[in-house]
């Protein structure tokens, strides 16, 4: 925007160097220029900014496809005004000399110039494709086909417009449409979200199985080992049995043996004791075998006399002792005499 300064009945114009300032006067241009400052008697001229910086312009198409779906385009349109004489020539830029604002809005009439040529090609280009195509490939289509269309257009060219860049940010269907559309590839990406989750869990499951597997085998191992420890055990114990027989078997034969050993030696010395008690016996009835009938009565009354405990009554007679005692004494030297001739025996030893 321009700025005027008043001067009592001087005006004083300054325009930004983005600006171009076209001065005209009696119908002649007296100076076109950007950046301008100068001195003007506003009665006699007449002044006109032409913007010549880049302008964004948005756009937002409704049209249809080929297969009669509702499809929405937008986005952004950068155009510039590369020959300001023209443009000022066929648009209106005047300016107002006290304010330096214009007058009209041409910026708005080239714009909407602009968006109704884009949305000319827009339509064509929509209207050719299917609506999945569009979807596809709609964006880099439809933003070639409008700057195409731009560049060529005529009229805009007339004006002295030049198109910087045509950007499209979004080609969209409808709501119901694009939810329809969207649908399949919602159910294939669920059934692929589905299938991770059962491929997940069969290798969760797998996991376990082979875990679980893994705890049966090592409790089959550990049933093994200590089958093994048991029959180990058995056999330690059958053996230590058979040991404790054959110690307990040694030590009954040992003291089986010490017994017969001592029974064969109690027995060799009672056949000894024997033996000499009956050859001692033998001697004596040897001896008795020839003692005469009153040294045998004398013996045996003697024998009898010391079974006796207690005698109350004896009678003897003189007739009767007399001899008795001649062949006790007699019978009692013959002993003695024999006894003494008579070896002693001797014990046998084995």
């Amino acid at each position: 925007m321009a700025t005027i300064t008043r001067f009592f009945g001087l005006r004083h114009l300054r325009c930004e160097p983005s600006a171009h300032v076209l001065q005209t006067r009696r119908g002649r241009t007296v100076r076109s220029g950007r950046g301008l400052t100068f001195w003007f008697w506003p009665l006699v001229n007449s002044l006109a900014e032409v913007p010549c910086d880049d302008r964004d312009e948005t756009f937002l198409f409704h049209a249809r496809s080929k297969d009669y779906q509702d499809v929405t385009a937008q986005g952004v349109i950068t155009y510039r005004i590369k020959d300001p004489a023209i443009c000022a020539g066929r648009i209106d830029f005047s300016i107002d000399m006290r304010t330096g604002l214009h007058l009209k809005k041409p910026i708005d009439q080239l714009s909407q110039l602009l968006v109704q040529s884009a949305q000319q090609h827009a339509w064509r280009c929509i209207a050719e494709a299917p609506v999945r195509e569009l979807l596809a490939e709609g964006v880099t289509r439809l933003r070639a086909h409008i700057a195409e269309g731009l560049a060529a257009d005529a009229n805009l060219q007339a004006l002295g417009l030049e198109i910087a860049s045509v950007r499209v940010s979004k080609v969209a269907p409808t709501a119901e449409l694009e939810k329809a559309l969207q649908a399949p590839e919602h159910e294939a990406i669920q059934q692929t979200a589905d299938e991770a989750i059962f491929q997940r869990r069969a290798l969760a499951v797998e996991k376990e199985r082979a875990i679980q597997e893994n705890e049966l085998q090592n409790r089959i191992e550990l049933a093994k080992r200590e089958e093994q420890l048991i029959t180990q055990q058995g056999q330690n114990q059958c053996k230590q049995a058979k040991e404790e027989a054959e110690a307990e078997r040694i030590e009954a034969e040992g003291q089986a043996e010490r017994k017969r050993m001592g029974a064969a030696a109690e027995a060799d010395a009672i056949r000894t004791v024997e033996t000499v008690r009956v050859d001692t016996e033998r001697t004596r009835m040897d001896i008795y075998r020839d003692l005469p009938p009153a040294a045998m009565w004398g013996l045996a009354a003697q024998e009898f006399a010391g079974k006796l405990q207690k005698i109350e009554h004896l009678n003897v007679s003189p007739e009767l002792l007399s001899p008795l005692l001649a062949n006790l004494v007699e019978a009692g030297t013959r002993r003695l005499e024999a006894a003494a001739k008579a070896p002693a025996p001797k014990p046998e030893r084995k």
